[in-house]
């Protein structure tokens, strides 16, 4: 096959491969599970941003603080799309974000938006890495793209968690990825024919992704932990949390072995 076929057959594999491995897990979870498992999707996207994503930004720009500069713009970004989206439920004096009658762990998509958006980018990512590698050598892509779908696997989990949690059906939770997944490929076709100009752009697509996720994290879950205030449930969900960390870490230690 020609180097582009191979771009191609991998990240078509290696995108719905990872969605699919995730959904066999996450879509068969109980409902009542799915509060719980929050805590372990919080801990994989956090464990994705600090122990894989945010490292191989700053390696590849050899400027830490021009990506520090993007993960800062792309918090605030997310913020200001979050109100977007609050102030599209609100009409006048009354604001559906607001009503007491709202169902706990719901919150209109926002979380789910936020996701989604931040998956592609780093959906993308993953396709100009892929490509990157074929077009070096066809062993090498064939590792790397085995290597991304071993890691993408615990951090697909958690975003279907995560679409769960923020009020989305099994079905369209399970389309939304399938749908991000396809990002792998379009980054990977483009970075065959532009991967010069490409790469340099790559640390900070990787930087806005690690701010969409840290902000979904950290602004639209963790608070809603603290709802939860027994001893048992807080060790509980610390946990799950610290679970989460080590599943992306131990998973990226393995792939790069």
């Amino acid at each position: 096959m020609s180097v582009l076929s191979w771009i191609i057959v991998a990240s078509l594999f290696g995108g719905a491969l990872s969605v699919l491995c995730a959904a066999l897990f996450a879509l068969n979870a109980r409902t009542h599970w799915i509060g719980m498992l929050v805590s372990y999707a919080i801990g994989a996207l956090l464990g994705a941003v600090f122990l894989d994503i945010l490292p191989e930004a700053i390696d590849l720009a050899g400027n830490t603080a021009a990506v520090s500069g993007t993960v800062l713009a792309g918090i605030l970004l997310f913020f200001t799309l979050e109100k977007v989206l609050i102030w599209r439920h609100c009409h006048h004096d009354h604001c559906e974000a607001h009503e007491p009658h709202e169902q706990p762990g719901h919150d209109h998509g926002r979380s789910g938006t936020m996701l989604i958006i931040g998956d592609t980018f780093h959906n993308f990512v993953d396709g100009i890495i892929i490509a990157a590698a074929f077009m070096v050598d066809i062993n090498l892509g064939i590792v790397t793209a085995l290597a991304i779908i071993a890691h993408e696997i615990p951090q697909e989990v958690g975003d279907f968690l995560i679409l769960l949690h923020s009020g989305y059906s099994k079905l369209r939770a399970f389309q939304l990825n399938l749908i991000s997944s396809f990002a792998t490929l379009a980054g990977g076709v483009l970075a065959y024919y532009a991967l010069q100009g490409m790469q340099s752009w790559t640390p900070y697509i990787l930087a806005l992704s690690a701010a969409s996720m840290i902000y979904v994290a950290v602004a639209d879950l963790i608070p809603g932990l603290h709802k939860r205030t027994q001893m048992r449930d807080t060790v509980q969900q610390v946990a799950l949390i610290m679970l989460g960390v080590a599943t992306v870490g131990l998973t990226g230690y393995f792939a790069g072995a």
